[in-house]
Order: structure tokens, then sequence, then C-alpha cells
């Protein structure tokens, strides 16, 4: 049986210099999957094109005169049905920002076409027909390591810590710290196997592989970690393990 069919990307690249959407836009055009470009040198001329015109992409940059990108981006979240948004920009300071916004990716100039190609990707898998062999799992998240941001994909991170404020995502090999509470990603993140275990803790059902009952009450064990599962917590840990074993009986 084969799947829905998937319509072409329709692009809006902004950009205030020339040269840069110049090449932003003949990359994009050059890609199967883009059906055409709209092109727009600054953020009210890209808010007129996105009136007039039904635009599923937003390649944006953020650094402009005057309504900068993610003033732009902010304003977009208004819309009824919202364009995907990914950034384009010489300076990796604004990563945070922009994971804030919601933005499907992030990327550094100067543009490569494989980086440039592999954020299509990453649209298409957050589009409601899924992109043949992309994962509706792969959210990508920017995160600050050694003093350079980088893009880490939501599959990876086992379990998420709340600090404050902040949340603290665990993989396999390492940490990191975002400026995102706890409870938005919770929420952000239900529909993709993340389940809330406890008031300081999240963890991703396809990494647990145990559930058991201490003396003080329900623990998890994902990867190497044991972690407490509070009372509160514990049905709703135990009905979403059961569905989605039952889920991965029905795919076998």
């Amino acid at each position: 049986m084969t799947g829905p069919v998937r319509r072409p990307l329709r692009v809006l690249a902004v950009d205030d210099e020339p040269p840069a959407l110049d090449e932003l836009c003949f990359l994009l055009g050059a890609d199967a999957r883009v059906e055409w470009v709209s092109r727009a040198g600054d953020a009210p001329s890209a808010l007129r094109l996105l009136r007039a015109g039904d635009v599923d992409v937003v390649f944006l940059d953020i650094r402009m005169p005057g309504m900068d990108g993610l003033e732009l981006a902010r304003a977009l979240r208004r819309y009824a049905v919202q364009p995907s948004i990914v950034f384009v920009t010489a300076h990796d300071d604004r990563a945070v920002d922009a994971f804030d916004l919601g933005a499907v990716d992030y990327l550094l100039k100067p543009l490569r076409p494989e980086r440039l190609a592999e954020s299509l990707r990453r649209v298409c898998a957050t589009r409601s027909a899924p992109d043949p062999g992309s994962s509706d799992d792969d959210e990508i998240i920017p995160v600050e390591l050694a003093g350079r941001t980088t893009m880490l994909p939501r599959a990876e991170v086992r379990w998420v810590e709340a600090q404050g404020d902040y949340a603290r995502l665990h993989t396999a090999e390492t940490s990191h710290l975002i400026r995102v509470p706890l409870s938005v990603l919770a929420e952000r993140w239900a529909d993709a196997g993340f389940v809330r275990i406890h008031r300081s803790y999240l963890v991703s059902l396809r990494g647990v592989r145990e559930l058991r009952l201490t003396g003080s009450g329900y623990v998890v064990f994902t990867g190497d970690r044991e972690l407490p599962v509070s009372r509160r917590h514990t049905r709703e840990l135990k009905d979403r393990l059961i569905r989605a074993t039952k889920a991965d009986w029905a795919r076998s």
C-alpha cells in the first residue's frame, strides 16, 4: 500500500543581502522537493507575500534592518496555519531563541548544499505527509557544546531533568542545558513518545528498559540510569508503556 502523495514545498526566502538571497534561492530551486521559491529582501515584504500566497516554509535571515527575523517569526506564530521556519544566519548566538520559536532548523552561513538538503528533509518530516525514509521523531534542538552551537536530534535524548526554568537533556554520551522549562517540553514532546514521570523528570519511552517496584515506590531504568516515578505519574507511565508495546506488536 502506498503512502499519501506529497506536494512539493512552496518556499519563501528572506534575506536583506542580495548575494546571499540569490544563493539561497538558487540552492532551494535546484531541489526536487521544492515547487517554487519566492523571495523578499525584508520582513515587511515577506509579510505581504505570506498574506498573498500559501507558503509551506520560510527560510529566514535573523539580522535584518527594521523588523528582524526573530520578530517576523514571532508574528507568524499568530497565523492560523503557520509555515515552518528555518533560520539562515551567519551568527550562531541565537539558536536558543530559534528553538523557543519552534524553528525546524538553524543553518549557518556560508551555506553548504548538503546541509540545506538535510534541512529540507527535516521540513518534510514535520509536514502532514511523511517524507519517505524520514522519521517524525526528528526535531532538532540547538545546544551549546564547547563554546559552539550544535544541533541535537531529539531522538538521541533519553531523559530530561528539570533545573529551574531550564531543562537538561541527557543522551547516551553527554548532557545539554537548554533554556526551556520541563513543562513546555513535556507538552511539546508528548506525541513523540516522551512522558512525565516526576515533577523533575521526563523520559523517552523508547529508552525505558524496565519499570520496577521498590520499597520506596516505582523506578524506571533508562540506559544505565535509575529514575524515580512519582505516585501521581505511575498510572500514565504504565498506560503509555502498554500502548507503546501494543503498537510495536502491531507493526511487527
